[in-house]
């Protein structure tokens, strides 16, 4: 890709991104502008993957085509209105910034190409879920310019804005919630004779077999289920037990009210 990328935000997300795009070749290293407002971030960087770090974000922007920020929430607002001077109708801005709606960056930048993006914390090790979500004016160049980038670093897929809630509770809250489960069965498993980290293993390495199965056999969790389950067996009796204290339900709430929590953010 001739184009070149700028990140404003050095934090932990904007490194898997950086990782994820260098090693994949979508932009060589000499096209990678970055600022952030801590040194010694930027120094790391620099010596890992010898890229151009930025005194300032107007440096990013005269110098990259496609801005990627990387910012807390908080001070996304303050951010953009920063740059605004430096950015023309010819860039692409893309922002993870939770809860940041494509209206608000609008409301601010003007118009201009703006696609919103939901990833996830497994994409620090290469393994995210990224919502790609463009506005209604974003050419299909410019949204296969982040696919590429988002596909870098796990799987992506393209979404509209209104279902970016939704989104926000299974998978950019969801990790929490599977760290939970693999959790509370290790323990499980340690209260039963194992010890923790042996339980842990075998609970995390089922978790990460069992979402393989999903994706690479294509054959729905149902249908999975009733494969690993004999009538009668130890299994049918585990899944007894989730469903006579309606599992289904609990799990209902949890994506409910984090929706719900996303929405509330995004209008603060």
């Amino acid at each position: 890709m001739n184009k070149k990328l700028g990140f404003i935000g050095a934090g932990k997300m904007a490194t898997a991104i950086l990782k994820g795009v260098l090693a994949s070749k979508v932009f060589e290293k000499e096209n990678i502008f970055i600022s952030d407002k801590n040194e010694d971030a930027l120094s790391i960087l620099k010596k890992e993957y010898n890229i151009n770090i930025c005194s300032s974000n107007a440096e990013v922007v005269k110098n990259a085509d496609i801005i990627l920020f990387a910012v807390k929430p908080f001070v996304l607002r303050d951010v953009l209105k920063e740059i605004k001077p430096s950015l023309t109708k010819n860039h692409l801005v893309l922002s993870i910034a939770a809860g940041i709606s494509i209206d608000t960056i609008k409301e601010i930048l003007g118009e201009t190409s703006i696609i919103r993006i939901m990833p996830n914390t497994p994409a620090l090790v290469t393994c995210g879920m990224s919502a790609v979500c463009p506005d209604e004016n974003v050419s299909d160049s410019e949204k296969d310019i982040a696919l590429k980038i988002f596909g870098s670093i796990g799987e992506v897929i393209t979404a509209s804005e209104k279902d970016i809630d939704t989104i926000t509770a299974i998978s950019g809250s969801g990790p929490a919630f599977y760290y939970r489960f693999i959790e509370d069965i290790a323990r499980a498993g340690e209260k039963l004779g194992l010890s923790y980290e042996t339980a842990l293993k075998l609970s995390a390495q089922t978790a990460l077999g069992s979402a393989k199965m999903i994706m690479d056999t294509k054959v729905s969790p149902e249908q999975l289920i009733i494969n690993v389950t004999t009538p009668g067996g130890c299994t049918a009796v585990g899944n007894e037990v989730l469903r006579d204290h309606n599992i289904s339900d609990i799990l209902l709430e949890t994506i409910e009210e984090t929706k719900i929590k996303a929405y509330e953010l995004g209008k603060q």
